[in-house]
């Protein structure tokens, strides 16, 4: 069974430093909203950023299982959050919204658009239910993705 470490050690005031086994670290803190600084990674980032970064993992691997000729992938996720009268919060939801570009062209037929269409529809169904982060969280995850076909000039898909 994998297991993930990471270390942190507290560098004074509402900084710390981030320690990851698989290599990088960095320095992080609170935001500034919590009283932290600007231009550092903080946990809330982090939280977020896990759940895009996995889903991006999981879509690329799906990508390649379907045979979908993906021209590009990008993706912007927005986690919200609850605060509750009692000065606690969660991330009520991530709304992930991936833009995704897949080779095609003008003269593909109904049906080559019908199944590339259909190829991705799955690939995203399964990234979201391989996603190791996506599937650990309590919060609710959307998926609002931007498919876009574009033109290809060459072989025919």
């Amino acid at each position: 069974m994998p297991a993930y470490k990471t270390k942190v050690v507290w560098k004074g005031d509402r900084m710390g430093h981030l320690y990851c086994s698989n290599g990088p670290e960095m320095d992080f803190c609170a935001p500034p909203a919590l009283y932290g600084y600007p231009g550092f990674l903080t946990p809330e980032d982090a939280f977020v950023s896990a759940l895009n970064t996995c889903y991006h993992m999981m879509f690329i691997w799906a990508a390649e299982r379907y045979k979908i000729p993906l021209l590009s992938y990008e993706c912007e996720a927005e986690g919200i959050v609850r605060d509750f009268i009692d000065k606690t919060s969660i991330f009520e939801k991530v709304i992930l919204r991936p833009k995704i570009v897949v080779k095609g062209s003008r003269d593909m037929g109904q049906q080559a658009r019908m199944r590339l269409e259909n190829a991705i529809d799955k690939a995203i169904k399964s990234a979201r239910k391989f996603s190791l982060v996506a599937e650990s969280v309590k919060s609710e995850v959307i998926i609002e993705p931007q498919i876009i076909i574009e033109e290809y000039k060459g072989e025919k898909v």
